[in-house]
């Protein structure tokens, strides 16, 4: 069976309710995992990937905020990227920064 969960790394709730909401109106049915720092994230992928049969097992896709508590989004990317098992999940940043350095890092890191 297919995994068809979507990870979202966010830690504002009024984010993750927004998300909620904009997967329900455009009938979005994948599950969405909802972890609200980056440390989290990481146990996580971590435990799935070190299980793949495990469910829910390792995300379709990852929507990662940047701004985290414990573990910033680009230090999480880093480690993902680093990660034989998790190199190529696809990661989607989702941030309000306006920082060139946060934008440069983020495509730097895929």
């Amino acid at each position: 069976m297919k995994n068809n969960v979507i990870l979202l790394v966010e830690d504002n709730p009024d984010d993750v309710r927004l998300t909620r909401r904009a997967f329900k109106k455009s009938n979005i049915a994948n599950e969405l995992m909802v972890v609200n720092d980056g440390l989290q994230a990481l146990d996580y992928l971590l435990a799935a990937s070190a299980n793949p049969d495990a469910v829910p097992g390792l995300p379709q896709v990852i929507l990662l905020d940047l701004k985290l508590p414990k573990m910033d989004g680009l230090e999480l990317l880093q480690r993902i990227r680093a990660h034989e098992r998790l190199k190529r999940l696809p990661v989607v940043i989702l941030t309000s920064s306006k920082e060139q350095k946060d934008i440069v890092e983020s495509y730097h890191l895929g």
